[in-house]
């Protein structure tokens, strides 16, 4: 047994939606570090994906789309397929958040947090599908990795109704797409991110000495935890897990026995 073999990704094409910033350039990051061949971003602001291609280097692509509408995701899906006849790794990162009082939560709030934290993981997974299944074999199977959130395995007290509910939406999801798609030698799981730095989690980047008082582990999650996981689920040490969804927080679901439960540890 060879552990390079074991967690590598060497020649891996991959993609990573909401790749530019936050949890989904930690995840690049990882798969950069894994081997993967090339691995695609796309976000909605051109300036913060050039940048981050320029940055990570030339294994990188960068793609503008916005995946909130249909049109962007087969955009999308076109714009892959004319560029590669496969794709090892899909990660369905790119997200939404949006608080207002309960009383005063505007439809378009709601609607815009549960369509691309929900509606577009499975059509862009749709859309992409025959890519997806050019890569697949048996002992090498692609991969679909869902970013959920603990907030979607607990609640909070921050009122951001859809968020919460879109992200335990998506772990159901990601069990239902893992039973439909595994016998195409498609394995799908999820990642369930407790508090990172990132423009999504404030908190976590602004005042982690704070919010690092509500999680067991004492500390705010950094790029390495994040790039771990993915690698782990990603490669091929993860291919017997099956639409599961393991959440990286250092503790706050599974180990937390209300220490410090002022503070919201949450986070994408």
């Amino acid at each position: 047994m060879e552990l390079s073999k074991l967690f590598g990704l060497d020649g891996r094409i991959a993609l990573v939606t909401g790749g530019s910033r936050g949890i989904g350039k930690m995840i690049v990051e990882g798969l950069l570090a894994a081997g993967a061949e090339r691995v695609y971003i796309v976000a909605r602001k051109k300036e913060q994906v050039d940048e981050t291609a320029a940055e990570l280097g030339d294994k990188v692509i960068g793609l503008v789309g916005d995946l909130s509408q249909m049109n962007g995701i087969q955009q999308l899906a076109d714009e892959l397929a004319s560029r590669e006849d496969r794709l090892d790794l899909l990660v369905n990162n790119a997200g939404a958040a949006w608080g207002e009082p309960f009383e005063d939560f505007t439809e378009a709030g709601w609607d815009r947090t549960m369509d691309l934290n929900l509606k577009t993981p499975f059509f862009l997974t749709q859309k992409l599908l025959p890519l997806l299944k050019s890569a697949a074999s048996k002992d090498r199977p692609a991969k679909v990795l869902m970013i959920s959130s603990i907030d979607g395995m607990k609640s909070n007290p921050w009122p951001t109704y859809p968020y919460q509910a879109s992200k335990a939406g998506l772990i159901h999801l990601t069990r239902r797409m893992a039973a439909e798609l595994v016998g195409h030698h498609i394995v799908v799981n999820g990642i369930g991110p407790g508090a990172y730095p990132s423009a999504m989690n404030r908190a976590a980047r602004d005042n982690a000495e704070l919010v690092e008082k509500g999680i067991p582990a004492r500390r705010v999650g950094v790029t390495e935890d994040m790039a771990a996981g993915a690698i782990y689920l990603l490669s091929r040490a993860g291919d017997y897990v099956v639409g599961t969804t393991i959440p990286i927080d250092g503790g706050v679901v599974n180990a937390n026995i209300g220490a410090g439960n002022f503070v919201d540890p949450s986070g994408k």
